[in-house]
């Protein structure tokens, strides 16, 4: 038998739950590159997973407290879409994706790992990138670390002018 290790999962697995919204809390403090924030606009913000479902996965977040896209203001839900756009734009510049999943979990029978602070996530995919390893293995391989992913997004969002 071989075991792969991914020991940087055991920082989810036993990780003390936060009593506040990181939604909330991360856009409030000025450390992006350690909160994984990618672009900041002026009623939401694109930020990385750091527990991520495949490498370069993003979530497009309004920067006020709520849980359904029902209480979304026009112009928080015109920002989404922008940066749902943008997400890809960079994606496509730095990671050459083949195709995206983009979804919105609400609520906890949905799947939704924050429930209460309405999120979109954009996860990049590959031909192949479903294989045996989650089907039979009950595992998934991330094959970059998720702050150099953070890295290399922002280099090309500099340098493109995105």
């Amino acid at each position: 038998m071989k075991l792969l290790w991914a020991p940087w999962r055991i920082e989810y697995i036993i990780r003390p739950r936060e009593e506040e919204c990181i939604f909330c809390i991360f856009p409030k403090e000025d450390n992006d590159r350690e909160n994984l924030i990618v672009y900041r606009g002026d009623k939401c913000f694109i930020i990385m997973n750091k527990y991520p479902y495949n490498n370069g996965h993003m979530m497009i977040v309004p920067y006020r407290h709520i849980s359904s896209p029902l209480e979304l203001e026009e112009e928080e839900m015109l920002e989404c879409m922008r940066l749902i756009n943008l997400s890809i734009e960079l994606l496509d510049g730095v990671m050459k994706p083949h195709g995206y999943n983009i979804g919105i979990n609400i609520g906890k029978a949905a799947g939704a790992g924050i429930e209460d602070h309405y999120h979109i996530h954009v996860v990049p995919r590959w031909l192949g990138d479903t294989n045996f390893m989650p089907i039979i293995g009950d595992t998934k391989v991330i094959v970059e670390a998720v702050r150099e992913t953070y890295d290399k997004l922002m280099k090309f969002l500099k340098k493109s002018g995105l």
